[in-house]
C-alpha cells in the first residue's frame, strides 16, 4: 500500500478523467452522496483553516469493474444510474473512503447544488470560538451573490496574476475598499492558492492491484472497503450488507432503486434496510441483521434469483396497505416492520393471501399499540414461523404470537390519550378520522397539517401562582397543550398564513357550519370555546372523541 499526495486542484482533476491515469471513479458499491450545503461549506472552512481533512482510500486496478462517475452539478432528484460508466479493462482508481469529501470538493470547485455555485466570503475570517465558522461559504444563484461574496472556482482555475483578480474584485464591489479591506483580500487570495494550489494537502492510500496483481483480489477490496467504512458512521448497515450484494451482482443497484421509486411514488419511505431486512425474512435466514448471514453461500445468489419474486411481493403489500387500510402515506405507518410478515405470507402462499381475511385490523392494533416498537426480530421470526405452520394468515393468530412475546395489543385510554401533537402514531388516529383528507398530495407542502384548536403561544401565557415558591408560573405545561384532545387536522391552505395560524377557537369556529364542527369533533357550545374555558373545553372534546372511537379503547 502507497501513500500519495496531491493538491486540491490537481486531484479534483483526476475525477471523471481518464487522461489523468486512468482517473478517479466511484465503485457502485459506493452508497449515494449525502452531504448537505452546510457539510460542504464546512469542509471547505476546515480547508481554508489548513486542519487536515483525512486520509483517502483509492484502489488502482484494470479490473471490469462496476463504476460510475462523480456528480458535479448535483441535484436531489438525480438517479445514480445516469453516471454508470460501460466496464472495460482499463487502468481506473476506484474511491474505496473518501466519496464524501471528493464529491464535495468536485461540487464546489467544477459543479453547483441543486443549481447553486458555491460562493466565498472575502471578507469573513472572524471567529468567536474554535467551533465557529472562520470562513464563510455559501451555495448561491449568480443573480443574487453580491461583494463581498465571490465564486470560488473562479479564484481556483484562475490564470490571471494576484493583481489582476484584486482589481476584478474591486470592481464588483461598486465602491471604494479599505486598505484593511483590501489587505484582508489579497491575505485571503494567497490562502486559497496556498491551501488548494500549492500544498499538497490530499493523503490518499492506494491500493495497486496493477502492480501487485495477485495482492488484492475483488473479495479483498469488498472486505477492505467494508472494514473501512464500518468504523464510524459514515456507512448504515444496510450500505455494509448491500455493498456485498452488489459485489456480485452488476445490476443490484438499478434493482434496488427501481424498487424504491415504485414503492415511495404514494407517498410512502420504504428504504434499503427494509428491503434488505424482508429478503432475509423471506429466504429464511431470520430477521437479524447480520453481515455474516450475506456472506453465507448462496444467499446473494438466492436474492438475485429471487428478485423479481420478492419485490412483486413487497409491492403487493404496498399496494393493499394503501388501497385497502387507513394508511395512506409515510407519516401513518410508525413502523413499516409490521409489514414483514404479511410479505412473507404473500411471498409463499399467494392463494393464502389471497384470502386473508382482517389484515387491516391487525395493521391498526399492532401500530396504534406499538406492538413492533424496540427490538422487533424475535416477534418477526415468531410471526413468520406461525404463518409458515398455518401456510397462511391468521389474524388471531398473529395476535397471540404478539401477546407471547410480551407486547400489548390492547390501546387503553391513558395510551389513547398519549397520542398528542409530536406522537408517532397520531397521524394514523387522524387517518382513520379523516379518510376523505388528500394524505398524499401531489406536493408535500401540501400535506394536512396537525393544528393545536387553543394556541400553545396563548397557553404558554397562562399563568399561575405556584404558592410553594411564590412565583408566576406556566399553567399548562407542554403534555397539556400537546395533549390529542387540543389537536385536529387542517388542510394546508386553512392552517397557512393568513388562516388558522394562532386564531383563537372562539374567533375561528364562528360561523362554521354543523358539519365542520362535527367533522373535527368540536363541542358546538361556542362557551367553552373561551380561552378561559380551555379545561372544561378539554373534558367535553374527550367525551366525542371517546364516542368516535370507542371500538378501539378498552
Amino acid at each position: 500500500m502507497k501513500n500519495q499526495k496531491q493538491t486540491i486542484r490537481k486531484l479534483v482533476g483526476f475525477l471523471n478523467n481518464v487522461e489523468e491515469d486512468g482517473g478517479f471513479w466511484l465503485p457502485n458499491i459506493q452508497r449515494p452522496f449525502v452531504w448537505s450545503e452546510e457539510q460542504i461549506c464546512r469542509l471547505f472552512d476546515s480547508i481554508l483553516r489548513e486542519y487536515p481533512i483525512s486520509t483517502l482510500l483509492v484502489w488502482k486496478t484494470t479490473s471490469a469493474i462496476r463504476r460510475r462517475k462523480f456528480i458535479d452539478n448535483w441535484k436531489d432528484t438525480l438517479r445514480l444510474s445516469d453516471f454508470y460508466v460501460p466496464e472495460d479493462n482499463r487502468k481506473k482508481n476506484l474511491v474505496l473512503d473518501g466519496q464524501q469529501r471528493l464529491q464535495s470538493l468536485f461540487i464546489g470547485l467544477c459543479g453547483s447544488y441543486e443549481g447553486k455555485e458555491l460562493y466565498f466570503d472575502l471578507l469573513s475570517g472572524e471567529v468567536a470560538s474554535p467551533d465557529d465558522i472562520k470562513y464563510k461559504f455559501s451555495f448561491l444563484k449568480s443573480s443574487t451573490a453580491l461583494f463581498p461574496y465571490v465564486r470560488f472556482k473562479d479564484l481556483i482555475f484562475t490564470t490571471r496574476k494576484k493583481r489582476e483578480v484584486l482589481d476584478t474584485i474591486k470592481l464588483q464591489a461598486g465602491r471604494e475598499l479599505t486598505s484593511n479591506e483590501e489587505d484582508k483580500i489579497g491575505d485571503h487570495l494567497d490562502l486559497v492558492d496556498r491551501t488548494f494550489k500549492m500544498d499538497e494537502a490530499v493523503t490518499y492510500q492506494e491500493l495497486d492491484s496493477i502492480d501487485n496483481p495477485n495482492l488484492y483480489s475483488e473479495d479483498d477490496v469488498v472486505e477492505v472497503f467494508i472494514r473501512a467504512n464500518s468504523g464510524g458512521t459514515k456507512l448504515g448497515k444496510s450500505d455494509l450488507l448491500f455493498s456485498l450484494l452488489n459485489a456480485s451482482w452488476e445490476v443490484a443497484d438499478q434493482k434496488m432503486e427501481d424498487l424504491l421509486d415504485s414503492l415511495n411514488k404514494h407517498g410512502f419511505a420504504f428504504d434499503r434496510d427494509f428491503v434488505l431486512k424482508t429478503c432475509l425474512v423471506l429466504l429464511d435466514h431470520g430477521a437479524r441483521y447480520e453481515v455474516s448471514k450475506f456472506r453465507k453461500k448462496g444467499v446473494r445468489e438466492n436474492i438475485e434469483a429471487q428478485w423479481e419474486n420478492i419485490s412483486a411481493a413487497i409491492r403487493d403489500i404496498s399496494d393493499f396497505v394503501r388501497s385497502k387500510t387507513y394508511i395512506q402515506c409515510d407519516k401513518a405507518l410508525p413502523s413499516y416492520l409490521a409489514l414483514i410478515p404479511l410479505v412473507y405470507v404473500r411471498y409463499h402462499f399467494v392463494e393464502a393471501w389471497k384470502k386473508a381475511k382482517e389484515v387491516d385490523q391487525y395493521l391498526l392494533r399492532s401500530l396504534l399499540a406499538g406492538a413492533f416498537s424496540g427490538q422487533s426480530d424475535n416477534l418477526i421470526d415468531a410471526l413468520v414461523k406461525k404463518h409458515r405452520e398455518l401456510q397462511g394468515f391468521d389474524s388471531s393468530e398473529a395476535f397471540a404470537v404478539i401477546r407471547s412475546q410480551g407486547r400489548s395489543l390492547e390501546l387503553t385510554e391513558d395510551r389513547f390519550w398519549q397520542m398528542g401533537y409530536g406522537s408517532k402514531t397520531i397521524h394514523l388516529l387522524f387517518n382513520i378520522w379523516y379518510p376523505t383528507f388528500t394524505h398524499v398530495p401531489a406536493y408535500d407542502n401540501n400535506l394536512p397539517q396537525i393544528d393545536h384548536i387553543f394556541p400553545r403561544s396563548r397557553l404558554e401565557q397562562i399563568k399561575v401562582l405556584n404558592p410553594e415558591t411564590g412565583r408566576q408560573v406556566m399553567k399548562y405545561r407542554e403534555d397539556a397543550r400537546n395533549q390529542l384532545a387540543n389537536c385536529m387536522l387542517l388542510t394546508r391552505e386553512e392552517n397557512g398564513a393568513g388562516c388558522k395560524s394562532d386564531t383563537l377557537p372562539a374567533d375561528w369556529f364562528s360561523g362554521k357550519p354543523k358539519e365542520y364542527l362535527e367533522l373535527h369533533l368540536i363541542p358546538q357550545e361556542p362557551s367553552l370555546w373561551q380561552m378561559e374555558r380551555y379545561d372544561d373545553f378539554l373534558e367535553a372534546r374527550k367525551l366525542l372523541i371517546r364516542d368516535r372511537f370507542r371500538s378501539l379503547i378498552v
